[in-house]
């Protein structure tokens, strides 16, 4: 069974304050992670996670989502790639704590984008990875993008490239909200969504995503399902201890299903 779960940059940072990673948390979802796999051994995973206080701020004083031409616009390139890289650090190193065999896989070693989206990435690692019994490790990161010189690619963006030649089960997204809501903030919980339904009010976030937040999410899962057979997806939060083992061994069903 191949599963991939993100723990998001709302999850695992406090995305207000600059460069502010939760060690503790990150260390609770490794275990939790590490307690999964040892209850379901075929259970094969590909992990990702997103950039938080680390990548997106560095991203948004730059604005490298809409492209990078001049001298200073690579160098802010340079930059958001070493912030991101920062806290892929701190999660590998939390992920190896836990005894899980990590390989990380900068999609800036390997992605090009047309127009902000992926048109090619190294795919052949991820496999060999999984066949070898590692855990391929991928996050929001820089690319280079044939049109706009640079951009960033969210760990969805990944997620729904890898997806169409390696075919989840599940993708599954941990991060801080309960789910969808029908608006944010205080909005109640949308249990399921279809491929083609979404309230026209999701959107908004607690501090600065430079991917587009939820309702962009949403919308690339909702195209993810349409486009292969069987594939679910859950938004859901990982806040509380012990929810996202359950979401893995398929024994808990919170927050939001898109399938």
């Amino acid at each position: 069974m191949l599963v991939f779960l993100k723990l998001g940059g709302s999850l695992i940072t406090d995305k207000a304050q600059p460069r502010t990673a939760r060690h503790a948390v990150l260390a609770r979802l490794m275990a939790e992670i590490t307690a999964a796999i040892a209850e379901q051994p075929d259970l094969r995973l590909v992990l990702g996670h997103g950039s938080g206080s680390f990548g997106h701020m560095e991203a948004r004083k730059h604005g490298t989502r809409g492209g990078v031409q001049t001298v200073g616009d690579w160098l802010g390139f340079a930059e958001v790639q070493a912030a991101a890289g920062e806290l892929n650090r701190l999660v590998a190193d939390a992920g190896r704590a836990a005894g899980l065999l990590i390989l990380n896989l900068p999609p800036s070693a390997s992605a090009v984008c047309r127009d902000g989206v992926i048109t090619s990435i190294a795919l052949r690692p991820v496999e060999l990875a999984l066949a070898h019994g590692l855990l391929p490790l991928v996050f929001g990161d820089v690319a280079f993008d044939e049109t706009r010189g640079g951009t960033i690619v969210s760990t969805e963006d990944v997620f729904a490239y890898l997806a169409q030649v390696l075919r989840p089960e599940r993708i599954l997204l941990a991060g801080i909200e309960p789910g969808v809501l029908t608006h944010w903030p205080g909005g109640q919980i949308i249990q399921r969504l279809g491929p083609g339904t979404a309230p026209a009010e999701i959107g908004g976030s607690h501090a600065a995503d430079v991917t587009g937040g939820m309702a962009s999410k949403v919308q690339e899962m909702q195209a993810l399902v349409q486009a292969i057979s069987g594939l679910r997806v859950r938004i859901f939060s990982g806040a509380e201890p012990g929810v996202v083992r359950q979401v893995l061994l398929d024994e808990a069903q919170p927050g939001t299903l898109i399938a």
